[in-house]
């Protein structure tokens, strides 16, 4: 069975950081693009990062730049997106997702979705 499975959400501070891991079962992660997308309240769900399985390339939104690093870690078959300095406008559900996207930052190009992790960002 195909599964993605997130972990490590949370409530932090701003500035604070998480580290979120997005782990695989039934199939091989280094394979796929594995994209992380987040959706706030009343918001369209939009892309965050991505790292593609053909050259490792990272993509990452412009309000994460600096602040955000994915990575994968091919022995536990895991992705992790680190998140440091969070603001509260990053307050949303995290999924991550798994295929073979042309424009990474768009949901059509996955395949599989895992169920999400809340992040809060709050005072």
């Amino acid at each position: 069975q195909v599964k993605l499975v997130e972990s490590g959400g949370g409530l932090v501070q701003p500035g604070g950081s998480l580290r979120l891991s997005c782990a695989a079962s039934g199939f091989t992660l280094d394979y796929y693009g594995i994209g992380w997308f987040r959706q706030a309240p009343g918001k369209e769900r939009e892309g965050v990062s991505c790292i593609k399985s053909s050259d490792g390339s990272t993509y990452y939104a412009d309000s994460v730049k600096g602040r955000f690093t994915i990575s994968r870690d091919n022995a536990k078959n895991t992705v992790y997106l680190q998140m440091n300095s969070l603001k509260p406008e990053g307050t949303a559900v995290y999924y991550c997702a798994a295929g073979w996207p042309t424009l990474w930052a768009l949901q059509y190009g996955y395949d599989y979705w895992g169920q999400g992790t809340q992040v809060t960002v709050s005072s």
